[in-house]
């Protein structure tokens, strides 16, 4: 399913991202040819970056996270999003995402296996057992 502002998300972050780029360039007193410069594109590249007319990848925001002397979330800092994503996992319950943490980390497919069917086994009785018979 698509979600209809996707593009409309994009096109903030990319602007978001683009605007800290320049604060930062300019806080450090760098032309947009300097930093093409080191980073071995156009100053009009860098000015696409800028505007967020241009995306920015993941390994070139690294190198220019690297030449601004700042953390690659630094470009994240400050934006706001429209919720968060459910995770199929559970997301925020931590008993849960430490059991798909842990159950990843099981190297032998045989004890994988046995742990998966160990829940599957666990969570079938809870639904099956609604009858006063156990109690």
């Amino acid at each position: 399913m698509v979600n209809e502002n996707e593009p409309r998300l994009a096109k903030r972050v990319d602007s978001h991202v683009g605007g800290c780029i320049r604060k930062r360039r300019t806080l450090l007193g760098l032309t947009q040819e300097q930093l093409a410069s080191t980073l071995n594109i156009s100053y009009q590249q860098v000015q696409k970056y800028e505007t967020g007319a241009n995306r920015v990848s993941a390994g070139r925001l690294f190198q220019i996270s690297q030449e601004l002397s700042v953390e690659v979330g630094y470009f994240f800092e400050g934006l706001e999003t429209a919720g968060t994503v459910e995770m199929p996992h559970g997301g925020r319950n931590r008993p849960t995402i430490e059991l798909a943490k842990n159950f990843s980390e099981i190297d032998d497919p045989t004890v994988r296996a046995a742990v998966s069917n160990l829940v599957r086994t666990l969570k079938s009785g809870d639904q099956e057992d609604t009858s006063d018979d156990h109690k």
